[in-house]
């Protein structure tokens, strides 16, 4: 949360104006009687004060973005969270909350010397309910293990992101991250139907409920998501469950420019009506720099194109396929798309290829694509 105010030690330091990127000067160590503190409520182990150990919390993937922290909290529980924000605000301790550090803008990152808390630890799914469609786990979750403990029950968690290996479910809700299904499932926010917050005076609200059909007071849930950490803490989250597709199909679509994109999207709309999961627009610059700077990677279509669409479909029966092809014909009749191909590899909804295609916009094709302009049959492009 870093609206706190600052602590009361640093004089006028902290109403001077900063900008990200731009090395500051040293933060002052925290008084080593509050560290004690912190560290009785963690535990030594997990109260990190070494610079070298906080070194990967303060430090954006790319490089791009370097912050300082003097202590980096690792709690276990909902209740240590609490006991954290409570003496924090007591002392005027400024915190920023962390999930994976995935972040690209730097909003996880401790740009003025504030005291991290990671949700790593708050890993546990503490409840699977097929009966509602719901998973209640905690904010230090991986993305993926979430889809992955929700296929084992046949479900899916919809909710799918570049990051998803490493990125976590408190800092999704935190950023109301997007993802590359909102067009079927919306965002985050539309994927919560309760939150478990910690507040900034150590107040724990406990909203997880399971009810889809509630229409009572304030929708408090709302606040917190997309405010990354600014209002709180989330640390656990009721998360909503589909069920799974049948068939997954995904095809790679060379156009000439975003117009004619939008008409193709009107087209799917109308003949998938709500199996269209994924639309997204690439131009010829991003699969280009993926082509030139990827390993064993190369263009699906055999020319370029100005602009290109990556779209899936998925469906409860096994008609994707027969739906995906109509959409690309008509499309071809009407001018709209110069070339495709169909991956026969998106059966399996987490194939390396098609999450290499959304995550960096690369494709590893080994067999020749077959341009549907000929009017031949489509011959699905492999990986």
């Amino acid at each position: 949360m870093t609206g706190c105010a600052v602590p009361p030690w640093r004089g006028n330091e902290g109403t001077q104006e900063t900008k990200m990127n731009i090395v500051q000067p040293p933060a002052p160590p925290l008084p080593p009687e509050l560290v004690a503190r912190f560290r009785k409520v963690v535990g030594d182990k997990y109260a990190v004060t070494d610079q070298a150990d906080i070194a990967p919390y303060v430090t954006e993937e790319r490089d791009l973005f370097r912050g300082r922290s003097p202590l980096v909290l690792r709690p276990g529980s909902t209740a240590e969270v609490a006991a954290i924000c409570k003496l924090a605000t007591e002392h005027g301790i400024a915190l920023v909350p962390q999930g994976g550090n995935t972040g690209l803008v730097g909003g996880q990152t401790p740009h003025h010397g504030e005291v991290v808390i990671s949700m790593r630890r708050m890993d546990k799914i503490r409840d699977i309910d097929t009966a509602s469609n719901t998973m209640t786990c905690e904010a230090g979750v991986v993305l993926q293990i979430a889809q992955q403990r929700a296929a084992e029950v046949d479900r899916l968690f919809p909710l799918s992101l570049g990051a998803e290996g490493s990125c976590t479910i408190g800092g999704n809700l935190s950023t109301n991250a997007g993802g590359t299904t909102a067009l079927a499932y919306g965002v985050a926010r539309e994927m919560a139907l309760g939150l478990e917050v910690v507040l900034a005076d150590g107040r724990v609200l406990n909203g997880l409920s399971k009810l889809k059909k509630d229409n009572t007071g304030y929708d408090l849930r709302n606040l917190f998501i997309g405010a990354e950490g600014t209002l709180g803490i989330i640390t656990a989250a009721t998360l909503k469950l589909f069920p799974k597709p049948r068939a997954v199909e995904t095809a790679f679509v060379g156009l000439q420019s975003p117009a004619q994109a939008l008409k193709l999207l009107s087209i799917s709309q109308n003949e998938a009506a709500g199996s269209l999961t994924s639309f997204e627009l690439l131009s010829d610059i991003a699969v280009d720099f993926s082509v030139r700077h990827g390993i064993d990677i190369r263009d699906p279509l055999s020319i370029k194109h100005p602009w290109y669409v990556l779209m899936e479909l998925s469906s409860s029966r096994d008609d994707a396929c027969a739906a995906l092809e109509a959409i690309l014909a008509k499309g071809l009749d009407e001018a709209i798309v110069d070339d495709a191909v169909i991956s026969c590899a998106t059966r399996c909804p987490r194939h390396r290829s098609r999450k290499a295609a959304r995550s960096s916009m690369t494709f590893q094709c080994r067999s020749p694509p077959c341009p549907i302009s000929s009017r031949k049959p489509m011959r699905p492009w492999s990986s």
